[in-house]
């Protein structure tokens, strides 16, 4: 079993910059690909970003790419995702998702396990 644990989602600005976490716990966690979700109110969730376990490999959203950075530390057991020049359409509730590399990426993704959750609200 899995438990993923988002923080670090707030009020900022349109230009602003928030970084969220996942904090992971569980066994062989890092075996993991991480993935960032978002949903927006009124519509349907979408992929963000992904990371391959080792960190070795990102992929990310033609809407965020040159704004939003995927990170993580297997170390700490943690991922990131590092969000710059936010605009008010990136206001959604953020979720951290793990799997398999493979799945994580594709239309309609099949994700392992959720975090909960947490809300960023780009104002403008």
């Amino acid at each position: 079993q899995v438990q993923l644990v988002e923080s670090g989602g707030g009020l900022v600005q349109t230009g602003g910059s928030l970084r969220l976490s996942c904090a992971q716990s569980g066994r062989t966690v890092t075996t993991y690909a991480m993935g960032w979700f978002r949903q927006a109110p009124g519509k349907e969730r979408e992929f963000v970003a992904a990371i391959t376990p080792s960190g070795s490999d990102t992929y990310h959203a033609d809407s965020v790419k040159g704004r939003f950075t995927i990170s993580r530390d297997n170390a700490k057991k943690t991922a990131y995702l590092q969000m710059n020049s936010l605009k008010p359409e990136d206001t959604a509730v953020y979720y951290c998702a793990a799997g398999t590399w493979a799945l994580l990426i594709i239309t309609p993704p099949r994700v392992s396990y959720w975090g909960k959750g947490t809300l960023v609200t780009v104002s403008s």
